[in-house]
């Protein structure tokens, strides 16, 4: 990593800071339905916490999200290392947070990841009953170096933890096909490399292959981890059409899935149709378009969705809650596409809804077990 990386954070390392923030303290919620110990967030790049120009990075933001909550702020356990700016980093979060701020001390460490056999001890340790400490593992390496599926798998496999990946996928597309590199593409790709090789082959376009590489990995952890629900959200570079960057979401449980959808889909700036998308999208050349282009992308959406839900449906009463867990796990639709679905569909006539409770609703359809839906 040079030097000059953390003078000033790019607008796309903003969102990918603000998704990982936005998503930790909930995914606490999720969990602490039921009694928990303690909750680690896991950070095994954390750079500095704080930009040259005085912009917060992820460390930063995720304290500051779980401090403003009581109970986080004595559940939660942060873990950052950075291998060149642990110290720095322990600097910048104690300046916000002396210690003490804190019921469990954040860690700090300084190890090289790869290298050091600590850290994949540590994430390869297997919990055959529940996991004590359930955790959210982020990992955003300056490349691919550090990538090892089957270290990341076994992680996974733990009841409760959850990964984001963030993918340099130019640099992962450049080396697949450069021998010098085949050593750590096998690291990433243990059983589907050659597979990723041959049918790259066979694409017409960059973004054919990006997508090729984006399935193949998501082939790795579904060996390994059955039932994986895998999430991804793509990077457009500033400076051209090109795709620079994933962040992907690894959970096992249908409510993270929801969940990630939510804020994948509150970040993405293009308004992505998902039939031909693929996924959610953030391209910072159009941070001034977002106005002009949702509702033309939601409509594609929202008709693509009814017809899905009218195959699926029809003749059936359902509430809309039970509709929307029932069929947003197979779907990469998040809980606005639904609600918005539903609401036209009403509009439509395609299907009625009823509220069973005693509201005095403005709205057709809320996702609710008492609104009631007749297809």
């Amino acid at each position: 990593m040079t030097d000059k990386f953390f003078e000033h954070q790019t607008i796309s390392s903003k969102i990918k800071a603000l998704i990982v923030s936005d998503y930790f303290p909930k995914y606490c919620k999720i969990l602490l339905k039921y009694p928990q110990e303690k909750i680690r967030y896991i950070d095994l790049f954390a750079g500095p916490g704080i930009y040259e120009d005085g912009s917060i990075s992820t460390p930063i933001l995720v304290a500051n999200a779980c401090y403003a909550d009581s109970i986080l702020r004595s559940t939660v356990e942060l873990a950052f290392n950075d291998n060149v700016y642990c110290s720095k980093l322990k600097d910048n979060f104690e300046q916000n947070y002396p210690i003490g701020s804190f019921a469990n001390e954040p860690h700090f460490g300084d190890k090289t990841i790869g290298e050091d056999p600590f850290i994949n001890d540590f994430l390869c340790r297997q919990h055959p009953d529940k996991n004590p400490h359930p955790s959210l593992l982020f990992i955003d390496p300056f490349g691919y170096k550090a990538i090892e599926t089957n270290v990341l798998t076994k992680f996974l496999k733990n009841w409760g933890n959850e990964i984001f990946l963030f993918l340099n996928i130019k640099r992962i597309h450049a080396a697949i096909e450069n021998n010098k590199f085949d050593e750590l593409m096998l690291n990433i790709f243990p059983t589907t490399i050659n597979e990723v090789r041959k049918n790259r082959k066979y694409t017409s376009s960059v973004e054919q292959r990006l997508s090729l590489i984006v399935e193949s990995l998501k082939k790795e952890y579904e060996i390994v981890v059955p039932g994986v629900f895998f999430t991804a959200f793509k990077f457009q570079e500033e400076d051209s059409i090109a795709t620079s960057h994933y962040i992907i979401h690894f959970t096992k449980h249908p409510r993270g899935y929801e969940l990630v959808k939510q804020i994948y889909y509150d970040f993405d700036n293009i308004g992505s149709t998902l039939e031909r998308d693929g996924t959610y999208t953030f391209d910072a050349k159009k941070m001034d378009a977002i106005s002009t282009n949702t509702l033309q992308f939601d409509d594609e959406n929202i008709s693509a969705l009814s017809e899905a839900l009218k195959k699926h449906y029809t003749g059936r009463k359902i509430s809309a809650e039970s509709l929307f867990y029932e069929h947003q796990s197979e779907t990469k639709y998040a809980k606005s596409h639904y609600t918005s679905t539903l609401r036209f569909m009403v509009e439509k006539s395609m299907i009625t809804s009823t509220f069973i409770d005693s509201g005095n609703h403005s709205v057709s359809v809320l996702i609710s077990k008492f609104c009631i839906l007749q297809f």
